[in-house]
Order: C-alpha cells, then structure tokens, then sequence
C-alpha cells in the first residue's frame, strides 16, 4: 500500500484531521507508525463503538502499530465509583477484541494498555503538575466540556481529565491520537501545551459522532438510544423497529449513519451486498453496493423505513454473533460492572 493510498484509508468517514500535510508526512517518513485512542471505562459500551473499532481496523490495514487506552483513571475523573473501575476495566477488556473479531480484523499490531499501569509514575505524575503551571482553569474547562459530566458545582477531577489526556500522547510513544469530534476541545489543547513542557505536538484525527436510534447523540444513558452489544436477537428487531426513521429523511437518522459508518464499511471491506428483502408486491428483494445508493432511494421514497429497519436489524444480529460469545461470563461480569 503506498503512503496515498493508506492517506486516502486513514480520511474515509473521518470528520477533521489535524492536520492533513501532518499525516501525509508521517506516512511518507515512518514505516510504523502508532495511534492510540483512549477510551474511558464510564458507560457499557453499545453499537456506536463500531465506528472507532472500525476506523482502528483502518490504521492497522495501513500498518500501524494501534494502541487502544482503557482509561480507568479517566473514568473516575468523570464520575465512575472507584469500586467499580477494575470491573469496568475486565467488561471493556473482554468485550472489545470481540468487537474487532466482529468484523475480521487482523489484530496482531493492536494492543490494549490499561492507563493506571502507566499513569501512576512518578515521571507521569510530575509532568502533570509541570503541565498544571501552564494550562489555565478556563482553557482546562473548556477542553473537557464536551467530555467529561458537567455539573453546577463540579470537581476538581474535570480539570485534571484533559491535561492527563495530553499527557498520554507522549507516555503512550504515538505519533496520532484518534477519536471522535467531540474531543477536539482537547485534542487542541494537547497540540497547544504538550510543547510548552518540551514534547512534540501529535495529529489528531476525528470520526464524527452518529445519532442514536431515536435522532440524538448515541448514548449509554439512554436505554432507547443505543443497542447494547449484548441485545437479545429480539431487543436488538424491537428497538430498530421503534427507531427515528421518517420517509426520506437522513438528517439525525441513526438507522441511515449507522449503515454508512458501520455496516456498509464493513460491506464495502468484504466485497458484500447490503439485501433488504421485501415481498414481491412491494418491489421484490433488492441490493445495494455503496450507502450512496440506499441514501438516494430512501429520499425519494423508493426505499420503505420498515424494511429498511427490518435489514438494519438482521445484519447487526449477525455482526453482534461474535461479540456474544461465551454470553453467560460476560454477561456475569456486565452486571458487576453495572450493577
């Protein structure tokens, strides 16, 4: 693959990438590169992580070396009981490998680092408070508050959540930090204060975020919002059934995003049709190659929300198959996460 090419792999369905002349650099400059994404153990994790697992399939394909961060100690800054932090880290640790295997990606330059194990050094901690003589209350605050829980009277965690973000571009040895556009206040203001501490400035890339099943931000508060990657079959057919989907329209239509971002990717990838099976008075079954086609025929119509809803379903059953094995354990260690 030449450095165009994974450039071209990298930017598809991304939002922003800081900057583009950066990337391309890189590619050209660095046999192996690395990027990590940081995700921190708060919410159960639901569909809408397909979108980063995916992207992460990207960078591998484009032969990075791909760190995933789950940030245990993040999670505490933003609200998660301190009981509760090794259990979330044993769900996060066993159900997102199967996410990857989901969608057959090859994950032998992928590891997963638990942020605790590094970011209780003493090294660590010392830059933090370097960092801490620099970054302003108001420059922090605004770094997080697309991120991390706002409240009237909020602690002192939420400031410390995006200087220790920063800081693990730099422990973790990347040359790219990935993850979705709102953590772009603080993707700015790592690029912004990692230098004035003496480390390098890393890229940044973003995916947007896509609306969940009932036309908001997918949300693991929100039961109706979100599939749970351990849905019953029938839980998975009763929310698709109830999902945000009016005639022709695409603006905050989950069903729509998730297709583009998630199930014709994962199409596209394994040179596969997406089939809405309809009866032969309606039309007859029909199939797509490309999300352009089904976005043109669901606006003008030619395409039924019901049916449509009803194949969405069908295939993220099948993609969910590998993610449930060994249900009963997992599902054990779920409710202790979540009790």
């Amino acid at each position: 693959m030449t450095p165009e090419e994974k450039f071209e792999l990298i930017k598809r369905n991304t939002e922003e990438i800081i900057t583009e002349e950066e990337l391309k650099e890189l590619l050209k400059n660095k046999k192996t590169p690395a990027v990590y994404l940081g995700t921190a153990i708060t919410g159960r994790p639901h569909m809408g992580y397909f979108v980063w697992v995916l992207k992460l399939a990207d960078f591998l394909k484009a032969g990075f070396k791909v760190k995933l961060l789950l940030a245990d100690l993040h999670g505490a800054l933003d609200q998660t009981p301190w009981d509760l932090l090794e259990k979330r880290y044993q769900y996060y640790n066993i159900i997102i490998p199967n996410m990857f295997e989901a969608i057959g990606a090859d994950i032998k330059n992928f590891e997963i680092v638990k942020g605790s194990d590094f970011q209780k050094s003493k090294d660590y901690f010392y830059d933090l408070l370097r960092m801490s003589t620099y970054a302003s209350v108001h420059d922090a605050k605004k770094a997080g508050s697309e991120v991390v829980k706002q409240a009237e009277n909020p602690k002192l965690a939420g400031l410390i959540y995006p200087l220790m973000q920063a800081l693990d571009e730099e422990y973790l040895g990347v040359d790219i930090q990935y993850g979705g556009v709102d953590q772009r206040k603080i993707f700015m203001f790592a690029r912004e204060n990692l230098p004035k501490i003496g480390y390098r400035l890393r890229t940044e890339v973003m995916t947007p975020l896509i609306p969940g099943l009932i036309g908001e931000k997918m949300s693991a508060s929100k039961e109706d919002s979100k599939i749970d990657l351990l849905d019953s079959d029938e839980a998975v057919r009763s929310k698709l059934q109830k999902a945000f989907c009016p005639a022709g329209i695409v603006e905050s239509n989950g069903v729509l995003a998730f297709l583009k971002h998630v199930l014709m990717v994962t199409k596209h990838d394994k040179s596969q049709t997406f089939v809405v099976k309809r009866a032969e008075k309606f039309g007859g079954d029909v199939s797509y190659l490309s999300y352009a086609e089904i976005e043109k025929d669901f606006i003008n119509k030619k395409l039924h929300p019901e049916d449509l809803k009803k194949a969405v379903a069908e295939e993220i059953i099948i993609l969910l198959k590998p993610v449930k094995k060994d249900l009963d354990k997992t599902l054990k260690i779920a409710k202790e996460a979540y009790p």
